[in-house]
């Protein structure tokens, strides 16, 4: 085997490789030998079919084979010698291996580029100092009463309102026929929470236990249900009960039964030091992109273009997924896959530009990411992910992502080294923009915490149950939701 390389542009490879007659021949009659112990042909023992009857039989198949293991052996030799470690999935274009003649075929990949590393320790950086508002633990302790709330028949005579759970039938109508998949009985429905159509809502609010009502709604253009979008439908609803939330007492029993907590100042305790903790390590984050954004100022290289589109295609399949978890369909934001991936294009050379950056420290520095390393993230995902170790490992390995990993670990090694060694000067934290983001608290109790303890200080509200439907009895119709979500019930 013979290759040539060639330097398409500073981030760019070609590989072409000439395979001469007698390896091409030598790697197929290996295939055959291989196929030889496992087939079985009537009248032979297995192993015993002669290689010209079994290579005459799965011609194709071997040819294809031994191609494959060919092209993976000269790959492996190949990227060893030229010490090179492939950026993006190698692009190979190769036909099949036919005895009797010489092969030849060419693999495209990317590489990281080369520049000059400027100085990356000793840095100095801000960093905010990390503080809790006693505010923020008693948000966290009211979502952990919402969620423990019980919740109650209303005896009073009065319409439903908002922050009521109805017990309610329902039921569409179009052109004097019923719509059989928007229907249910018994369904339940936490009322002001914009999880249900606002005017499927109106209709209910207008009624007290044991009343009909009906009205016309139009389900929005944007609706995930593409069957419904657009679509006027007439809406008939009969109440049923009216549940009022109770809220616990902020006790001792109320601090047990969130999370195991043996009193009020244990729980609060537990969700402040999860808070802190949480600001620790956003604080941290913050002053390492700024270390990281000081070293990308002084330095400018290429980016490989087809890393470039990778992260494209995940910001953009992230970005699908939120939407269409919000009952909302793609085309209903009136942008083409083009624009939209022109839109994330600086987000994601943003992201190279930054891996790139900290690769080329990591190789300055030496350093490495081991096997006992790669396996401990990969259980660590599949315990966050509540998946089989093996079934994450087969994943990554199946799509080529092994390399990506190491390469994501090294990057996180690089930035740690960078922040170990810099001066970090803590300031006060900046005001908190109204409306913005609340850090994630988890109370840090070893004694199982209860769900809804757990959901309101992990999530930082109430969660709600997926997938849009009503059961009963056995049956289980689609409700006119918002959203692709069913309010939690609140006697659950």
């Amino acid at each position: 085997m013979e290759y040539k390389v060639e330097e398409l542009s500073p981030v760019e490879r070609k590989v072409v490789v000439s395979v001469p007659v007698e390896e091409v021949d030598a790697a197929i009659q290996a295939t055959v030998a291989v196929y030889r112990t496992t087939v079985d042909i009537k009248g032979f023992r297995k192993g015993k079919v002669p290689s010209q009857m079994v290579e005459s039989r799965f011609r194709q198949q071997i040819a294809e084979e031994a191609t494959t293991d060919l092209v993976n052996v000269h790959l492996n030799e190949i990227m060893g010698e030229l010490g090179v470690q492939p950026m993006s999935r190698l692009d190979v274009d190769a036909g099949q291996l036919a005895r009797g003649e010489a092969f030849s075929y060419s693999v495209k990949f990317e590489v990281a580029p080369t520049f000059d590393v400027p100085e990356y320790m000793g840095l100095e950086v801000e960093q905010e100092k990390p503080e809790v508002d006693p505010a923020e633990v008693d948000a966290v302790v009211e979502r952990i009463r919402e969620n423990l709330a019980e919740a109650r028949t209303v005896t009073e005579d009065r319409t439903a309102q908002d922050g009521d759970i109805v017990v309610l039938d329902f039921s569409a109508w179009q052109d004097g026929k019923a719509v059989d998949e928007i229907k249910a009985n018994g369904f339940q429905l936490v009322l002001g929470e914009k999880q249900s159509l606002p005017e499927f809502e109106a209709i209910v609010k207008k009624l007290k236990p044991g009343e009909n009502g009906e009205d016309d709604i139009t389900f929005p253009e944007d609706f995930i249900n593409r069957d419904f979008a657009g679509r006027t439908v007439t809406l008939r609803v009969k109440l049923h009960e009216i549940k009022a939330k109770v809220l616990p007492e902020i006790d001792d029993a109320f601090a047990k039964k969130a999370g195991g907590f043996k009193d009020v100042a244990m729980m609060r305790e537990a969700i402040e030091n999860s808070y802190m903790e949480s600001r620790r390590n956003l604080v941290r984050s913050d002053a390492q992109k700024k270390l990281v954004d000081q070293l990308l100022a002084q330095v400018d290289f290429p980016l490989p273009p087809m890393v470039v589109e990778e992260h494209v295609a995940q910001l953009l399949a992230d970005f699908k997924h939120r939407v269409e978890s919000q009952g909302r369909r793609m085309e209903a934001l009136g942008k083409t896959a083009q624009e939209l991936r022109d839109e994330f294009r600086p987000k994601a050379e943003e992201m190279v530009r930054t891996q790139m950056l900290l690769l080329a420290v990591a190789a300055k520095e030496g350093m490495a990411v081991g096997n006992e390393e790669v396996d401990r993230h990969l259980l660590q995902e599949a315990i966050r992910t509540k998946q089989d170790p093996e079934t994450v490992r087969r994943y990554y390995e199946e799509n080529n992502l092994m390399f990506a990993l190491k390469d994501r670990l090294l990057a996180d090694k690089a930035v740690d080294k960078i922040y170990a060694s810099a001066k970090v000067i803590e300031v006060a934290p900046k005001a908190k923009a109204e409306g913005g983001e609340e850090a994630p608290a988890k109370p840090a109790r070893k004694a199982p915490a209860k769900k809804a303890a757990k959901d309101a200080a992990e999530e930082g509200a109430p969660a709600a149950k997926p997938a849009a439907k009503a059961k009963k009895d056995g049956a289980e119709k689609k409700a006119p939701a918002k959203k692709a979500a069913k309010p939690a019930k609140a006697d659950e």
